[in-house]
């Protein structure tokens, strides 16, 4: 597969130079130039492997010849070491064989090692990153900008890799408190993993990243790299869980349509979504759930585009007001606000409502929702009662409760428990840099 900048079409790169540039000369995104469609048959037979080898067969239509077939399965076989759970409210699991099935799901992307649904992309990046680094025999500093958990899947995802620095650049006061803790306690003292506190919002954070790559000079002194979902290395791999998921839930409840609701920021997981209906995963429509930062469902009400300063909420990851991926739907719909809105709606809610809704669903099941899954599955409610017809909902669970512990023990009035990875981060001393959001400070950071 060829890339093109969504700028400029005459713009091309293959999937190791789009990857290593991040953006395209004069700061376009990169897109593929087509994407496969796979027939019911095919489908069927995707849907049979499981997910990491699924995943492995859609990568191939999306790297180039710098990956063979056995280092592609191997690589997605060890990156993806970890369940996809679809679970309903009560704790079921989705099961084909079950003769009793439901029509309400939450996919669990949060059971990897950071426990965000950001491992996902980040372990295939890292891994695609670091063998194609080592067969070029190069050095990067990679910067990303994070609001919580992109950083620290990154960070994960380039522990102790040879000849990689990574910088991770957070907001001041908009992350929470374990989300901080695991940051800023990647690898250990000499670790190859900085964390950075910009005293400013997200859209500070990756407007400096933007601003970094732009500056030549910069770039070229460090070879800088993104790891945050402008690198097309980030959004291709969120396109594998939409498609294998929504063959098991057709599977198990054929002939009926699937929709899923994702909370949204920087649009990259509904853009990984759309990527996967494109190739022809059996999904019917996306519902999108923003906080009050809400440009993109704004837009779907009027095809007005208008970004804006964001604001903190509860639901910090999703604290965006100019959502880096925006312009990628946009192409991957032909700028065709009618086939946008016709395959998107969405709805926007407040921290008083996701309070409520958090603590409703607790006390009615006793399952615990991170704030962005209880927006995501407000979402999904709301869009149910617009609707006149039988679907399958599947909101997508994105973080670990435990990750917001501080916000969700105090709406729910429970104890969480952290688990292990979290547990033995918040026992370690934080490392951390505070910068102003400015290029200057940035680049007397990097030396």
């Amino acid at each position: 597969m060829t890339y093109h900048s969504h700028l400029d079409t005459s713009v091309k790169a293959d999937f190791s130079q789009a990857l290593l540039a991040s953006l395209a000369p004069g700061g376009g995104l990169w897109m593929p130039d087509s994407l496969p469609f796979y027939t019911s048959e095919q489908t069927a037979k995707l849907g049979a492997l499981p997910f990491w080898a699924c995943a492995a067969e859609l990568a191939q239509h999306s790297i180039d010849e710098a990956f063979d077939e056995t280092a592609l399965k191997s690589l997605c076989e060890d990156a993806y070491n970890f369940p996809i759970p679809m679970k309903t409210l009560q704790g079921a699991e989705l099961d084909t064989a079950m003769t009793e099935v439901a029509d309400e799901y939450i996919l669990e992307l949060f059971h990897g090692p950071t426990l965000a649904f950001k491992d996902f992309a980040a372990r295939f990046m890292g891994r695609s990153a670091s063998e194609l680094m080592k067969s070029k025999g190069q050095t990067r500093t990679i910067l990303v900008a994070t609001s919580g958990d992109t950083g620290g899947a990154v960070g994960d995802a380039f522990l102790d890799q040879d000849g990689i620095r990574v910088v991770i650049l957070y907001p001041e006061g908009g992350v929470s408190k374990v989300q901080q803790q695991q940051l800023c306690t990647i690898g250990k003292h000499n670790s190859n993993v900085q964390a950075v506190s910009l005293q400013g919002t997200f859209d500070d954070c990756q407007q400096l990243v933007k601003d970094a790559f732009a500056d030549k000079g910069l770039s070229e002194k460090h070879n800088l790299m993104s790891a945050n979902s402008i690198n097309v290395g980030r959004v291709i791999p969120q396109s594998f869980y939409y498609f294998w998921t929504s063959l098991q839930i057709k599977a198990a409840h054929p002939g009926v349509p699937i929709v899923y609701s994702i909370p949204s920021g920087n649009l990259g997981n509904l853009t990984g979504g759309i990527i996967a209906k494109k190739m022809g995963a059996p999904i019917d429509r996306f519902v999108v759930g923003n906080n009050t930062n809400d440009p993109f469902v704004d837009y779907l009400k009027d095809g007005e585009y208008r970004p804006r300063p964001s604001v903190p909420t509860l639901s910090n990851a999703m604290d965006i007001g100019r959502p880096n991926n925006f312009p990628r739907i946009l192409d991957l719909l032909d700028k065709d606000f009618e086939k946008v809105s016709e395959l998107c709606w969405g709805a926007s809610f407040s921290d008083e409502e996701t309070e409520r809704h958090l603590r409703r669903i607790y006390n009615k099941t006793g399952y615990i929702m991170c704030p962005h899954t209880a927006v995501g599955h407000l979402a999904m409610e709301a869009f149910s009662k617009d609707v006149e017809r039988d679907f399958i909902k599947v909101t997508v669970a994105t973080a670990h409760p435990a990750k917001f512990a501080d916000s969700v023990e105090r709406i729910i009035d429970t104890k969480i428990d952290l688990p292990d990875p979290l547990a033995k981060a918040m026992k370690q001393e934080k490392r951390v840099t505070s910068l102003a959001p400015t290029l200057d400070a940035l680049s007397d950071y990097l030396g």
